[in-house]
């Protein structure tokens, strides 16, 4: 496929891209099967927004086919692994250290002013919209669910964010075939969690139980599940089922990655590596405005200053010598 010159991809950290034309989601049932059962806390997934989830033409009648990209965090997380950081997430510090939702949707936009259309029209997908994004990857044969509910590429690993463009028209392109499973018998992600949070029978995660729904989408002081004391000390999102994957490994071991930090990244990393507890006081002084203000522009704003001195609290009560 020559639709995008790959100076232009490579440029916006684009791993690879698919195409399809599919509307309905092929794992639907399965989404609302675990939104009933093991959404736990994330609300947003089990209102109304669930059903518009059943089909992109609820939430864009006009489509008629998606074009769906891998956006990289690659060297990011390589950074992170060399520096052996392991208590935030591979993306938070990804995309120049902005929120990736504004960075991806700026980078789709420069994608689509490089089509050629007729009556152009479009919407832009991310994780915030009520579509199941992985699945939308899938169908459009970027790569498979594996046990940790994750897509991941053959030749990309899952060290990538999905951002897609919905068109008002089909595009004059074959869709790839769907990609094959290749996770195996391997259980590495499944036996690496320290929380038990991934259910290896239905190969989706039991929200609650997950440190990134524990540090990032509980923002009231609660007690962290059970089996946290084997993590890391994860203080926003957990890379655990990641990190381990044969895939993921692969890729950073054999595909020669220069890391490129942006300035910002970068001192947000070397905040973030300080006692937990000198990062507690600093957050405790500040006004829980003065927390979104410090934080604002990136994704580190949405646990709110609760969230993040539970979080840290946690790391000092289980990590942090008497």
């Amino acid at each position: 496929m020559s639709l995008f010159a790959k100076e232009l991809l490579d440029s916006l950290g684009i791993l690879d891209w698919g195409y399809t034309e599919e509307s309905l989601p092929r794992t639907f049932k399965e989404f609302e099967s675990w939104s009933k059962t093991d959404a736990g806390s994330l609300n947003y997934l089990q209102d109304h927004r669930r059903d518009l989830r059943s089909d992109i033409t609820k939430v864009y009648p006009e489509f008629q086919s998606a074009i769906v990209f891998l956006f990289s965090y690659q060297e990011e997380k390589k950074y992170l692994l060399d520096q052996k950081n392991t208590s935030i997430a591979g993306y938070s510090v990804g995309f120049n250290g902005e929120d990736y939702h504004y960075e991806i949707a700026r980078r789709l936009k420069v994608l689509f002013d490089t089509l050629d259309l007729e009556k152009p029209d479009f919407k832009i997908s991310l994780d915030i919209q009520p579509i199941l994004e992985r699945d939308l990857a899938f169908r459009a044969g970027l790569g498979w669910f594996a046990k940790n509910s994750m897509i991941i590429s053959r030749e990309h690993g899952s060290y990538f964010l999905i951002g897609s463009i919905l068109l008002n028209q089909k595009l004059h392109i074959t869709p790839r075939e769907l990609s094959p499973d290749h996770c195996g018998k391997c259980t590495l992600c499944i036996d690496a969690c320290p929380t038990a949070a991934i259910n290896p029978d239905t190969r989706t995660i039991k929200a609650d139980l997950c440190l990134s729904t524990f540090t990032i989408e509980m923002m009231n002081d609660v007690t962290p599940p059970t089996g946290y004391e084997n993590s890391r000390g994860e203080v926003f999102g957990c890379d655990i089922c990641q990190d381990v994957c044969p895939w993921n490994k692969k890729v950073l071991k054999t595909k020669e990655i220069t890391p490129f930090m942006s300035l910002r990244s970068l001192r947000m990393i070397e905040w973030l590596q300080r006692d937990p507890k000198l990062i507690m006081e600093e957050l405790d002084m500040m006004s829980k405005r003065g927390v979104k203000k410090f934080f604002q522009g990136t994704v580190f704003e949405r646990p709110g200053k609760m969230g993040w001195i539970k979080n840290l609290k946690a790391k000092l009560s289980y990590f942090q010598p008497k």
